[in-house]
């Protein structure tokens, strides 16, 4: 027993390790290779994030302008609607799992949920752009239908379970002495739920919604189907548009490496990464609040 106790620790250790050094690689790789645009090609952080200005070079000589606010607008835009259209279907669902018919929805709705969380995301893109995008073109009377409510409507859906899951898990994390005394003074299960359930699990409801804007802003492939490619800031959800993780796709293929459009792409990424980590440090804010 004691040896295989030993085991196992080494075997822990090995994991977390790697896992450290993953991470410390992929970071450092961004890091190295995402700045390679402002301390190589001599282009500012201000010109990158505010300048709309895109055509950079695909040499080694630069000279190109690497203005990415139209990508980070679409991205912004995109992901902000999904959560808020995913915001009332997913409290909904989550109240129903933990207070409604717990006894249905633990064995009905929640291995729906997972099965949802399951679903490749070409999966959802394919039926968006097949489905979604002529209904949006036929009834709002466009030129197309891929526009940024096509791809809020898909991200929502992705995010939905993710969202869903952990608002579910607050809501049966609050005491159970919280609600047996509102109900005790006389309230009735809704007066409960927005007057206790819903505020003492208020910071598993953001962090929800946080974790859904972290696996928005990342989402690619479905977002790219659906959301037009269109270089332009768009003045509505009804308008083409396109986001970091789509010009990132699109374009690596093509870019030299090397080359000013190669590390301009290398910057977009790293600026993901940076808004992933900065969502990571608010949920572990959160968490800490919590345990208070």
């Amino acid at each position: 027993m004691l040896k295989r106790e030993y085991l196992g620790k080494y075997i822990s250790a090995v994991s977390a390790s790697v896992l450290l050094i993953l991470t410390i690689a992929v970071a450092a790789s961004l890091l190295w290779n995402g700045t390679r645009l402002f301390t190589y090609f001599n282009h500012t952080i201000g010109e990158f994030i505010f300048s709309s200005a895109w055509n950079p070079s695909d040499t080694e000589l630069g000279g190109g302008k690497v203005g990415a606010s139209v990508f980070i607008i679409g991205s912004v835009a995109v992901c902000l609607a999904s959560v808020l259209m995913v915001a009332p279907f997913s409290i909904a669902t989550a109240l129903y799992i933990s207070v409604m018919d717990k006894k249905n929805g633990e064995k009905y709705i929640k291995p729906m949920i997972g099965i949802f969380a399951g679903i490749p995301s070409v999966v959802y893109g394919w039926t968006a752009l097949t489905v979604l995008v002529p209904f949006i073109r036929d009834i709002f009377n466009l030129p197309t239908g891929q526009t940024v409510l096509a791809a809020s409507i898909v991200l929502a859906m992705m995010i939905f379970p993710t969202v869903t899951a952990v608002i579910a898990d607050a809501f049966k994390n609050v005491p159970p002495k919280y609600i047996e005394g509102a109900y005790g003074l006389g309230a009735t299960r809704w007066q409960m739920i927005y007057s206790i359930l819903i505020p003492s699990a208020s910071s598993g409801i953001v962090t929800g919604f946080v974790l859904g804007l972290t696996r928005a802003f990342g989402e690619a492939l479905a977002v790219s189907m659906v959301i037009g490619k269109m270089r332009i800031i768009p003045d509505s959800i009804l308008s083409p548009a396109v986001n970091l993780t789509t010009a990132i796709a699109s374009d690596m293929g093509g870019a030299t490496a090397g080359g000013e459009l190669s590390y301009a792409l290398w910057s977009m990424a790293l600026l993901l990464f940076f808004i992933s980590m900065f969502f990571v440090i608010v949920i572990h804010m959160l968490h800490r609040k919590d345990n208070k």
